[in-house]
C-alpha cells in the first residue's frame, strides 16, 4: 500500500493554470535576491522541506539564519532538515547554535515598554525558548542516534522530559529500546504514559503500533490495533491504520472491510477513499470503482500529489497510458516521492521512453534505495540501474 502525504497548500488558479506558473516564478525570483522577507523565505523552506526537497530547502535555511540570527526557531528547522539529509556535522552544529540562544543566561531581558516604539522583532517568551530547547534535545537525541551512540542519545531524552510523561519524547526513548532488544521494556513504557486527556489512550497505542512496524512486528501490530479498535470502535485513525496494515499482510477482505467502514464514519476523508482506490488498481480488481474512488479522494483534496499519483495509477491499470503519463508527471513534479517515481518510470518505461524511465528510478533510488515498491518494480521489469 502506498504512502498517503499530508496535503500541501494548494496554489490558488483562479480559473487559469498560467497564473500559478507566473506566481511560483514570482516567488523564486523574490528569494534569489538578499533582501528576500524573511516570512517569505521560512514558508518556502517548510514546503520544500514538507515535499523532501531538503537540499533545496537547506539552501533557503542558511540564507535566513544569517539575516535572522536571533531566531531559535529557524537553526532547529535547519539541523532537522540537515539530520534528514544524514548530515551529521551541519545538524550539530545548528544546534549548538540553537541551545546557545536557549540557555538560561543568554535569554534576552524583557523590554521595557514604551508607548512611542515596539520592537521590531518580538522577544521570544521563556515558554517558547523552553519549548525551543526540548525540540533541540530532541533532535540531539536523534543526531546521536544516527551516530550509534544510543547512551548519548538516551541522555539528550532525559534532558528533554526528566519526569518521563511527554510522548514525543518517551516514543523515541522506546524506539532506543527497542534498538537494544528490550522490546517488551520499550511496550510496556508506552503503555505506562499518564492519559491526561481521552485521546491520548489513542495516541500512545499509535505509538506502540509504530514501533511494532519500525521492528517488522506486523502481525503483532495488527493485533495491538485489532484490540484498540474493539475499545474505540468508532475511531476512524485507528481503523485506517488497521487497515494499512491488512494490505501489508496481504489481508485484503479486511483491509477492504475497514476502509469502506471509515469513509462510513467519515464520509469526507479522503485518504480512505484514496487507499482503497489505489489498493483495487494495484490489484487489478474492479478498476470502475477504484477510478470513482480516487477521483473522489481528488475532489475532496484537489492538487494532492498522492492522489494525483493514484490517478495516474488507476488510469495506467485501464492502459489509458497517454492519461497516466501526465498525471504521474505531475504528481512527481510536485513532489518527487520515491514510489511516485516508482510509478512513473513503470509508465515510461511501458511507452518505450526507458531512458527517462532509468533517470527517474536512479533519482528515486538515490532519496529511498529500500522502497519497496521501487525495489519490486526494477525486480519485475528487469530494470538494471
Amino acid at each position: 500500500m502506498r504512502r498517503v502525504g499530508i496535503g500541501e497548500p494548494a496554489i490558488e488558479r483562479h480559473g487559469a493554470e498560467q497564473h500559478g506558473v507566473d506566481r511560483r516564478s514570482h516567488v523564486r525570483q523574490r528569494l534569489g535576491r538578499a533582501d528576500a522577507p524573511p516570512l517569505l523565505r521560512l514558508a518556502y523552506a517548510r514546503r520544500l522541506a514538507a515535499t523532501q526537497r531538503f537540499e533545496e530547502s537547506a539552501t533557503q535555511l542558511d540564507e535566513l539564519v544569517k539575516v535572522q540570527p536571533e531566531q531559535t526557531g529557524h537553526w532547529i528547522l535547519l539541523a532537522a532538515v540537515r539530520l534528514e539529509m544524514r548530515q551529521a556535522d551541519a545538524a550539530e552544529a545548528a544546534l549548538k547554535q540553537a541551545l546557545a540562544r536557549t540557555e538560561p543566561d543568554a535569554r534576552p531581558p524583557a523590554p521595557a515598554a514604551s508607548a512611542a516604539s515596539a520592537p521590531a522583532d518580538p522577544v521570544p517568551s521563556d515558554a517558547n525558548l523552553d519549548k525551543d530547547r526540548e525540540q533541540a534535545f530532541l533532535l540531539m537525541a536523534q543526531l546521536e542516534d544516527l551516530r550509534g551512540k544510543r547512551q548519548e542519545a538516551a541522555r539528550w531524552l532525559e534532558r528533554a522530559d526528566p519526569r518521563h510523561e511527554k510522548m514525543s519524547v518517551q516514543s523515541q526513548r522506546a524506539r532506543l529500546l527497542a534498538q537494544q532488544g528490550k522490546v517488551t521494556e520499550a511496550r510496556a513504557l508506552l503503555r505506562s504514559l499518564p492519559e491526561s486527556e481521552p485521546r491520548d489512550a489513542i495516541t500512545k497505542v499509535q505509538a506502540e503500533v509504530q514501533l511494532l512496524r519500525d521492528l517488522g512486528q506486523l502481525a503483532e501490530a495488527y493485533k495491538v490495533l485489532d484490540e484498540a479498535s474493539a475499545r474505540f470502535p468508532d475511531d476512524n485513525e485507528l481503523l485506517y491504520d488497521q487497515a494499512m496494515l491488512a494490505d501489508k499482510l496481504q489481508r485484503y477482505a479486511d483491509m477492504e472491510r475497514l476502509l469502506r467502514r471509515v469513509i462510513e464514519i467519515a464520509p469526507d476523508n479522503p485518504n480512505a477513499y484514496n487507499a482503497l482506490g489505489y489498493s483495487l488498481a494495484d490489484r487489478k480488481v474492479q478498476l470502475t470503482e477504484a477510478r470513482t474512488l480516487v477521483e473522489k479522494a481528488a475532489a475532496l483534496k484537489p492538487d494532492d500529489p498522492f492522489i494525483t499519483d493514484s490517478l495516474g495509477w488507476v488510469a495506467f491499470r485501464q492502459n489509458r497510458l497517454d492519461d497516466a503519463l501526465k498525471l504521474l508527471r505531475e504528481a512527481y513534479t510536485a513532489r518527487p516521492d520515491t514510489e511516485i517515481g516508482a510509478h512513473l518510470g513503470e509508465v515510461l518505461w511501458a511507452k518505450g521512453l526507458k531512458d527517462e524511465a532509468l533517470r527517474v528510478w536512479r533519482e528515486s533510488q538515490a532519496r529511498d534505495r529500500d522502497n519497496e515498491t521501487l525495489k519490486e518494480t526494477l525486480q519485475r521489469l528487469g530494470a538494471a540501474l
